[in-house]
């Protein structure tokens, strides 16, 4: 008697789409390009999702969750602004290191020139990833706005760098951080 597969949840398919996002782009998020990767059907699919735009905005969502849960934890991690800045370089360093949230985030906002939700998606993201930049920074008496949007774009940047070459981004985010930081002092 043949073993019965689990049954998959909604969550594994927006994990998988993620994957195929990274992997082969937007165009592989279609019910039976995910159900052939899953090895499944598109019936599991629709019992999920109400159609494919469902489906997108259902992976945009979670995307954003995670993003914005990324920074929210690196800059709740410590009492002292420094080290909050600091560890949040050091975060943002460490995920470029790896081929998980970085290469989705690259992935979508590459998807992002192209389709509005997504677009929707990365400046909600952009814009509260800026909005906790700056209250770590005014905690610092750095209150100028433009310091939050150059270090948001900076590890962006190096996100979308990282995803090329692969080279490391330690010592680029720490000398950053510490530009900024001599700012207040000087």
């Amino acid at each position: 008697m043949p073993e019965k597969k689990p049954r998959l949840k909604a969550d594994d398919w927006i994990r998988a789409g993620l994957a195929a996002l990274v992997s082969d782009g937007p165009q592989a998020l279609k019910a039976e390009v995910l159900a052939r990767r899953l090895n499944t059907t598109k019936g599991s699919f629709y019992w999920h999702f109400k159609d494919v735009p469902d489906f997108h905005q259902r992976l945009l969502a979670r995307w954003e969750e995670l993003a914005i849960a990324a920074i929210s934890h690196a800059l709740s991690d410590a009492d002292d602004p420094v080290k909050r800045l600091y560890h949040l370089g050091h975060m943002a360093a460490a995920s470029q290191q790896g081929v998980g949230q970085d290469r989705a985030e690259t992935a979508i906002r590459a998807w992002a020139y192209g389709y509005d939700l997504a677009s929707d998606a990365v400046l909600r993201v952009d814009q509260r990833r800026i909005e906790l930049l700056g209250e770590t920074l005014n905690a610092l008496d750095l209150t100028n706005p433009d310091f939050a949007r150059i270090i948001h774009s900076a590890i962006v940047g190096m996100s979308a760098l990282s995803a090329t070459d692969m080279t490391g981004n330690k010592n680029a985010m720490s000398t950053l951080m510490a530009a900024i930081l001599a700012l207040r002092d000087a």
